[in-house]
């Protein structure tokens, strides 16, 4: 945490309540209590609509939100405001665990995607408090690890009263880990429901009225991919001089990184948060700022998804299919493997190997406008026709908080 706090200061903030200790909290218990556990902004982003809804269906519960990052933090605030409490889920020891359970005293605790803590699944059980693990998934990779300890695994699994997996690869996976059938269902990715922020969606198409150029996304990019990036871009300029890159680290605290490496590689750019017209000379858009994807996205013609031409697994890949933009990605597809079989398999998205790739098929997308179109509008069509989990998982927690009382 320490080391953590030299590139963003807020992560010395709110230390006691990483160990559960509240001096200024004063939880409500009123009311009976439901938390929702989204370790970040991406899982955060995706219960939205979840927790909106359950909010007007529950209105004689308290609802309380925990995040592990402070970037997930910040967005709780910004999007919930009071009508939620909120503190960082505390680190896993027996301790803490206890007395954030005791302070915040909740019936019902519902994780997102897939955060399995020894410590907070074994006594919240003990707390008479029932389990859900919503939107749930497993890469092959977790699913190999998790695998290593079979017994903590089993163990740990056999708390949930329900786990809502997202695709029967994901529920396959958790049977293999000794899930119980009966806890189990399949119910789809919530964040193909993710709501499309209007005022978002209507300043990303203002960007790009007036900019009146060809834009290139590259969104969500990790250590060591913006180089990869940033050598296609140069490629690009010798067959589209006007183009514009935008570009958007994945981490906030890699904004000052990505700004120092264009400067070394010789880009005109311009901050985000400079508040900087972006001129015709400007050849990038560094994406410096929380909370805007989908204004960048909008903004876009055409979106590459990072941490797939690295090997972290790429990012979230609805979002820009849901504003209908072709998406391209690198190999590196673990994190939305599912989701990336259902883009390619609509026409919606393309894989390319390397930098020297991305060069050919962005310009060639570009220069191909009935191409770019197909690929748009199987992108949206595609993220429509796989919604509804929201409301399947919405059913879950009423039925869970039904027989609770």
């Amino acid at each position: 945490m320490w080391w953590r706090s030299f590139k963003d200061k807020r992560y010395r903030q709110r230390w006691p309540e990483r160990l559960a200790y509240y001096p200024d909290h004063s939880f409500n218990h009123e009311q009976p209590v439901i938390v929702f556990h989204a370790v970040s902004v991406g899982e955060l982003h995706a219960a939205v609509p979840l927790i909106r809804a359950c909010q007007l269906a529950l209105p004689d519960w308290t609802f309380t939100l925990t995040t592990t990052t402070v970037t997930g933090s910040a967005r709780v605030k910004e999007i919930f405001g009071d009508s939620v409490q909120h503190c960082y889920l505390p680190y896993d020891f027996p301790g803490a665990v206890q007395r954030f359970l005791n302070a915040v005293k909740p019936r019902l605790l519902v994780i997102m995607e897939t955060e399995l803590w020894p410590n907070l699944l074994f006594y919240t059980q003990r707390f008479n408090c029932k389990l859900l693990l919503l939107n749930a998934r497993l890469s092959e990779k977790s699913f190999i690890n998790y695998k290593k300890y079979p017994r903590l695994t089993s163990d740990m699994l056999s708390g949930f009263d329900v786990v809502a997996a997202q695709f029967e690869q994901d529920a396959d996976y958790f049977r293999q880990l000794g899930l119980s059938e009966k806890s189990l269902q399949v119910c789809g990715t919530m964040k193909f429901d993710q709501e499309i922020d209007q005022e978002q969606l209507q300043a990303g198409l203002e960007l790009k009225r007036e900019l009146q150029r060809p834009v290139l996304i590259a969104g969500s990019t990790r250590a060591g991919e913006e180089i990869k990036v940033l050598s296609a871009f140069r490629t690009l300029l010798k067959s589209i001089p006007d183009l514009l890159l935008v570009l958007v680290p994945r981490h906030p605290d890699r904004f000052t990184e990505a700004a120092e490496l264009l400067k070394s590689q010789g880009f005109n750019f311009v901050r985000r948060s400079s508040g900087e017209k972006i001129s015709a000379d400007k050849q990038v858009l560094l994406g410096d700022s929380l909370g805007e994807m989908q204004l960048y996205y909008a903004g876009a013609d055409i979106a590459f998804v990072g941490g797939s031409l690295v090997n972290t697994g790429c990012q979230n890949i609805i979002e820009p299919a849901a504003l209908g933009l072709p998406v391209i990605t690198g190999p590196s597809l673990f994190n939305f493997q599912t989701v990336s079989e259902l883009l390619l398999a609509a026409g919606a998205m393309q894989v390319i190997a390397n930098e020297e790739e991305l060069a050919r098929k962005v310009l060639e997308l570009f220069q191909n406008k009935e191409q770019c179109q197909k690929m748009a509008e199987a992108a949206r069509a595609a993220v429509l026709g796989n919604r509804g989990a929201t409301e399947k998982q919405q059913q879950l927690i009423l039925q869970a908080t039904h027989s609770d009382q």
